[in-house]
């Protein structure tokens, strides 16, 4: 049986929010079978729990944000897109989250910190199936035409890639990849995916600062770029940083719906909305999706059954 996976251990990490600027403490903890991913609201008088699934993003301007049934006037968490990309990347199914305030913290700009945090902690296979969503037939949502034309595809697939394609019309990204494919048979998320940073434009920095976001952004979580070249000293880790860092958030943003998907995910231009909106569509049509378990792991996908290799 192909089992769901929680943490041996608690682990805790503490930094600032990439848009509020605020201090902030995770404990992640060890949850029990079924219960999924969970962020409770420690620092308000009573505690809050949200359970993570499509219909609680409430908000998806900058980042994803999560709220009970998806309410924008309860307590919210921001920025949970990287977190969950490591918890995906390490097949977790089951996870409590304590946070101290309204903003998962953005610590480099990666989700390679919180692999890191959750390899530290141990994985533990739990006696339950592992559930997936399998995509049985094509979902596609598409905004715009011409220059303005975005798009996201769900297609069934025994086992789960997503290819994605960026066109930002500037000289520092041009000159990177602008589309990459990423199979997770491969085994590689933490090598490939997990170390690619946020991005962000010098100019737009600053207007998003006298609206009250970015503010605990700097080039320690972040590459920033001007309007030609890279402002980071270091440089780029992966030569097509850009485009793997809008998977990273895609695998992230598409966890949200609860389980990991079998299916080959394509997007072009897609971001933290559209990526919602997909979601959606898909759980809005029951015949286009199935639940599944593999009772026999050598029936699952490549890449499924096994255990991501400590650090």
């Amino acid at each position: 049986m192909l089992q769901q996976r929680t943490l041996k251990s608690l682990t805790r990490a503490v930094g600032v929010g990439l848009h509020s600027g605020q201090r902030v403490e995770l404990t992640l903890r060890p949850a029990p079978v079924d219960t999924g991913i969970v962020f409770r609201r420690v620092d308000l008088a009573h505690p809050v729990d949200i359970p993570v699934n499509a219909m609680a993003v409430c908000d998806t301007r900058m980042a994803s944000t999560i709220s009970p049934g998806g309410d924008p006037g309860l307590p919210k968490v921001n920025t949970i897109e990287h977190l969950m990309s490591a918890c995906a990347g390490l097949g977790l199914d089951n996870l409590i989250v304590d946070i101290t305030a309204e903003e998962v913290p953005i610590l480099d700009g990666s989700s390679a910190a919180f692999v890191y945090l959750l390899q530290s902690a141990g994985i533990e296979l739990q006696n339950a199936p592992k559930r997936f969503i399998k995509v049985t037939k094509p979902v596609e949502v598409r905004e715009g035409e011409g220059r303005t034309l975005k798009w996201a595809r769900l297609d069934p697939y025994h086992g789960y890639k997503l290819a994605f394609e960026i066109d930002f019309d500037h000289p520092a990204v041009d000159q990177t990849g602008q589309r990459v494919e990423f199979d997770f048979g491969s085994g590689q998320y933490k090598r490939d995916i997990a170390r690619a940073r946020t991005f962000g434009f010098a100019k737009d920095f600053e207007v998003m600062r006298s609206r009250g976001l970015g503010l605990g952004g700097s080039m320690d979580n972040a590459i920033v770029i001007d309007d030609h070249r890279v402002l980071n000293s270091d440089g780029l880790r992966y030569d097509d940083e850009f485009v793997k860092h809008k998977i990273l958030d895609a695998i992230g943003d598409l966890y949200v719906v609860g389980r990991p998907l079998l299916a080959a995910y394509s997007a072009y231009k897609s971001g933290h909305a559209m990526n919602n909106v997909l979601l959606r569509a898909l759980l809005a049509d029951p015949s286009s999706y199935e639940i599944v378990t593999f009772d026999d792991e050598a029936q699952a996908p490549k890449g499924m059954a096994e255990l991501a290799p400590a650090w």
